[in-house]
């Protein structure tokens, strides 16, 4: 798939002086480390101006990190950015009639969300960051598909979580996903000698915050703690920015691309022992990204369980696992896959790891699996155990994360052993701010 980053510039150093397209000054730094023309790479539909922008503007690679020609001049007072990542002006509330043309009565809750994050410091006592109206080739209203998600700070409530946009059909073992389902799905990157790596996943639980396994961010086995998060992602065989298309009966089906956020804290559980590597008691934590991510068809939280279903679970109790993790022992996926689990009761899968180890498991601690090439997998860590809600309209809970298992995967009769998320949903609570 063809970058949108221009090759041609290769030896410019990190932090030298560069001339944007427009014949601006800038500073040639990581891609990252620009919010301005980041923001261009995080946009769901991309202008042919702002692919120009984007390949014009590169002046080399860090590793694989593209590295662009970022505007040195400051903002004059009154830029911004909407919601949705779109430039625009800092002005009074009915200064900008598309906005001020949603708030008049009636109202939803979702408009009432989108205005208030679209509030910036401007002349006014109230000013809003003004950009495209809806009719234009980008908008800054929410983007489409949102309506049946609420766009609220901190932890969803029951019936603004759990939901994807198409309820269709149904990683060893697994089936590839349509590009709606999962939109909770997160992937975690690492940054070594300037590369970057997908080592584990996660489940978005909010506008800020990611809940993945301990031992995906503490330990022996983590060389350099996760750096960022990528969201809304379907093929990583592709550059992250760009959409990824599939065919389902016959109609094309597109994402928006991937959107990737820096990570400001790791938060990993303080009874974690990371020495503890057999059996890996509270192996949870939670990762806040550095700016709230606005919900779309491909980026949505999942709910966290009300209920401890495990206490008495449904007869042949279904569970669900998706990731990018191995699919022949050896090989990740690069498409995001899922597999069904049936449930495992704590003392049979005690017993299924007698002959390997002495397993004691927790009341933090739960099995799914055991049925021969079906399993999470090395690349799943820290990514979700779900099952489908059916009661009222339905929606996924996140029951489990990935935390360790039989090598090599997918073993017949060793089951896959999780965190309970139920067991910590006050630590969650305590430790997410909104």
């Amino acid at each position: 798939m063809t970058s949108l980053f221009s090759e041609s510039s290769l030896l410019v150093m990190e932090g030298s002086a560069c001339l944007t397209p427009l014949g601006a000054p800038g500073t040639c730094i990581s891609l990252y480390d620009c919010s301005e023309l980041l923001s261009i790479v995080n946009k769901g539909s991309k202008s042919e101006e702002d692919i120009l922008t984007l390949k014009h503007s590169s002046c080399g690679y860090d590793g694989t990190t593209p590295k662009v020609c970022c505007p040195g001049e400051k903002r004059t007072s009154n830029t911004c950015l909407t919601p949705d990542g779109q430039r625009g002006e800092c002005v009074g509330l009915y200064m900008c009639k598309h906005i001020s043309d949603m708030v008049k009565p009636p109202v939803s809750m979702e408009t009432i969300t989108f205005v208030q994050k679209s509030r910036c410091t401007g002349p006014s006592h109230y000013s809003v960051c003004c950009g495209l109206p809806a009719d234009s080739t980008t908008t800054n209203k929410p983007t489409t598909g949102v309506s049946s998600v609420c766009n609220t700070r901190g932890i969803p409530s029951p019936g603004c979580c759990g939901k994807h946009s198409a309820f269709l059909d149904r990683i060893t073992g697994g089936s590839v996903t349509n590009v709606y389902k999962y939109p909770w799905l997160v992937l975690i990157e690492y940054i070594e000698k300037k590369m970057t790596f997908l080592r584990c996943g996660g489940s978005l639980i909010s506008d800020r915050y990611v809940l993945t396994a301990a031992h995906c961010v503490t330990g022996p086995g983590v060389n350099t703690p996760p750096r960022k998060v990528r969201l809304g992602e379907y093929d990583t065989s592709n550059e992250f920015y760009q959409k990824d298309c599939v065919f389902y009966k016959g109609v094309r089906d597109c994402t928006d691309g991937a959107v990737v956020i820096p990570i400001s804290s790791i938060i990993p559980h303080p009874d974690y022992d990371p020495e503890d590597r057999r059996q890996r008691r509270n192996d949870i934590a939670l990762l806040k990204m550095t700016t709230t991510v606005s919900y779309t068809e491909f980026i949505r939280p999942i709910c966290l369980p009300t209920t401890d279903m495990t206490v008495s679970p449904p007869p042949n109790w279904k569970l669900f696992a998706a990731g990018w993790g191995n699919v022949n022992y050896t090989h990740n996926s690069t498409v995001k896959l899922d597999v069904e689990l049936p449930y495992v009761w704590n003392t049979d899968c005690e017993n299924a790891y007698s002959h390997r180890r002495v397993l004691v498991l927790g009341e933090g601690q739960m099995c799914a699996g055991g049925e021969l090439g079906k399993d999470s997998c090395q690349g799943d860590s820290g990514g979700p155990l779900m099952w489908e809600n059916s009661r009222g309209k339905k929606f996924y809970e996140l029951v489990g994360i990935v935390s360790f298992g039989p090598n090599p995967c997918g073993e017949e009769n060793e089951p896959g052993v999780y965190t309970k998320v139920y067991e910590y949903i006050s630590w969650i609570r305590q430790n997410v701010n909104p």
